[in-house]
């Protein structure tokens, strides 16, 4: 049993951004309260050190909260509240003044200016260091149980929760926040059940599509700046940089697609049909005038040769090969039934997509505690006060580009803040 009853404490559930930003910001605010991170793995910071090729795609240069939570295919409402209390800039200044600043590339993702997550790392570990904030590794939680305060002879004290650990010890604590990350299936939010939060059904977001045995798949490495991509049947669609891998298509457009398509594909057992437009802003009639044009301005060149739409030249001559077009063919020999095929190659690829391969390791949840039953401004339960949330336990989920870490700083400093105010009443 834990025989450390004096001292207000906090125990946070998860080891990863969202509970080691609230465990070190509400050490900071309250420098009597007692902060323990009890994380089930040998690992702390998994998602961190990975993130961005191992870089850590902190944030996004979005400095406006409307079109940050465009951002979010789901929790966007809920998260309007917590964005005014600690959005961006907040998060730029919070690592800047612990000697980490960030720089932002073309796109719009931000990162350490050392291009390493371990400079994320080692000032999140430092600042749990300088406040005290106690570490347990290989800390499994089975049970959140809040603590019958008049029961003869307890010695968890006035404490409100009573944590069960997987060892069969236990901790008392004063507030709970669970930051323990999404999961793969609802049966691992079991030990959640028990305080009356209701859950919903989590299913994988951002990863990429397969197409297995599709000739594509041997252009892997190929890459588009921009393409559209769309799901058959549906008005699910995203536009951006495409790549072609070994397995099907990856890159920004086919992950944020995932996203907001997640539960759509999740339903459909990730089998439908990829559409691809390679040429956003074109279709099959304006790119037939062009094709006119060029028979007449490129005829005497060979179509290998000269690509007026700029495409990568392996991804070109693919579509002339699937559109039956030899290597010799002169653009004023383009036979019209071809070329036809050609331009639907080009703004209609059509893909059978079986399958999906989590993006860098990097799994993201749609899905998790109910919003409904989470005070935004606070990150506490409506059900159950002095139990918080952070991160993506809840049913928040953002695309690819830094926002589900931006969702991550932000939740775990607005339960750092409502926590501290409970430690001080």
């Amino acid at each position: 049993m834990d025989k450390s009853i004096g001292k207000r404490r906090l125990i946070v559930i998860g080891g990863g951004a969202a509970g080691f930003f609230c465990a070190v910001n509400a050490a900071r605010m309250d420098p009597f309260l007692e902060v323990i991170i009890l994380e089930k793995s040998s690992k702390i910071l998994s998602k961190v050190r990975i993130s961005g090729g191992g870089r850590c795609n902190v944030t996004h240069a979005c400095f406006g909260i409307a079109e940050m939570l465009k951002h979010y295919p789901r929790g966007s409402a809920f998260l309007k509240k917590p964005f005014h209390q600690f959005f961006t800039t907040d998060t730029i200044n919070w690592f800047s003044v612990r000697g980490v600043p960030l720089i932002t590339e073309a796109d719009g993702r931000m990162f350490p200016e050392s291009n390493s997550s371990a400079s994320i790392i080692d000032c999140l570990l430092k600042e749990a260091k300088k406040y005290n904030v106690e570490i347990r590794m290989n800390a499994s939680v089975e049970k959140i149980e809040v603590n019958d305060l008049s029961a003869k002879g307890s010695n968890t004290g006035t404490k409100k929760f009573v944590v069960y650990m997987g060892n069969k010890s236990t901790l008392a604590a004063d507030a709970v926040l669970v930051a323990s990350g999404g999961y793969p299936n609802a049966a691992q939010f079991a030990w959640l059940y028990s305080t009356g939060h209701a859950v919903e059904t989590p299913v994988p977001s951002l990863f990429t599509f397969n197409f297995p045995g599709n000739p594509i798949t041997k252009l892997m490495g190929v890459s588009v700046g921009n393409a559209l991509v769309k799901i058959a049947g549906t008005r699910l669609q995203q536009e951006g940089p495409l790549l072609i891998t070994h397995w099907g298509l990856s890159g920004p457009a086919a992950l944020k697609l995932s996203a907001w398509a997640a539960r759509e594909l999740a339903g459909k057992k990730y089998n439908a049909d990829i559409v691809v437009n390679w040429v956003p802003g074109e279709h099959e009639q304006s790119l037939l005038e062009k094709f006119k044009q060029w028979r007449f301005q490129l005829a005497p060149q060979k179509l290998i040769n000269r690509n007026p739409l700029g495409l990568p030249a392996r991804l070109w001559e693919f579509f002339m090969q699937q559109s039956g077009i030899p290597e010799t063919t002169r653009w004023a020999d383009l036979p019209a039934k071809e070329q036809n095929i050609f331009i639907r190659q080009l703004c209609q690829s059509s893909f059978a997509m079986k399958g999906k391969t989590t993006f860098k390791e990097e799994f993201v949840t749609a899905g998790g505690i109910l919003l409904s039953s989470i005070d935004p401004n606070r990150m506490e339960s409506k059900l159950l006060p002095g139990l918080f949330f952070a991160g993506e336990v809840m049913d928040v989920d953002g695309v690819t580009g830094g926002f589900n870490f931006q969702h991550a700083w932000t939740s775990g400093w607005v339960a750092a803040n409502a926590i501290t105010t409970i430690a001080h009443d």
